[in-house]
């Protein structure tokens, strides 16, 4: 039996330029607690107009929260994919809850110097901020499950679940980030490590057939996102 009840996606804002979507997801388990994946991009967003992301105010996470009745206090855990600016620029505004990341991405994070990490790591290196480091696939909750997938960065993590009336939904992540084919997709400059992507989403592709995936949800597929619920039961 499955302890996650209910999906919520939630859209951050857009890349500058070309629209694609920045995306974060809220779960919402048996026992009350509320699970967010990824936090999206740092409050700076809001106002520069030469940043990176376009980010209306009810794009960021705390708006995107409130719109659902929330604030960053009813967040128990924050499961990191990776700490890229569009997906942990926001950690900070939730030091109560507890971070769930693999250890190769923090490390990684911690000690690469490259500047998808250090243009934000105010927001996701705070000393208020706990995380628990993973070593691999760890079940969170019954249906609910980190894969670690790296090649877009190391240690990057999807998310497999699992719902009562939807089935399993796999939240693809960067390592799967468009439904494109893992052997023929062209690569993102952002993906650090070319066979480690290509076999992290082949290894994704194949999970989803083997284990009967309902949906593919992919992090940044622009014509897959305008065809989704809000939420998913």
């Amino acid at each position: 039996m499955t302890d996650v009840v209910e999906l919520t996606l939630l859209r951050f804002g857009t890349v500058r330029g070309v629209g694609v979507p920045i995306a974060g997801y809220l779960l919402r388990l048996r026992d009350g607690r509320r699970i967010l994946v990824d936090t999206g991009c740092a409050r700076e967003a809001l106002t520069d107009p030469e940043s990176h992301f376009v980010v209306a105010s009810d794009d960021y996470v705390v708006g995107r929260l409130e719109t659902l009745g929330l604030t960053p206090a009813d967040i128990d855990t924050v499961i990191v994919s990776h700490f890229d600016p569009d997906h942990a620029g926001a950690n900070d505004e939730f030091p109560h809850a507890e971070f769930v990341v693999q250890r190769a991405q923090y490390d990684h994070a911690r000690e690469s110097g490259l500047f998808r990490y250090t243009w934000i790591r105010q927001h996701w290196d705070d000393p208020r901020l706990r995380y628990r480091l993973l070593d691999g696939d760890t079940e969170l909750a019954p249906g609910l499950t980190l894969l670690e997938s790296g090649g877009h960065v190391p240690g990057h993590q999807a998310v497999l679940l699992e719902l009562l009336e939807t089935g399993r939904i796999l939240l693809a992540g960067d390592a799967w980030m468009r439904d494109t084919d893992p052997d023929t997709r062209p690569m993102s400059p952002f993906d650090l490590d070319e066979p480690a992507t290509r076999r992290s989403q082949r290894r994704l592709a194949d999970l989803a057939r083997t284990h009967d995936v309902t949906l593919v949800i992919h992090n940044h597929d622009t014509a897959q996102w305008a065809t989704l619920r809000e939420s998913y039961r």
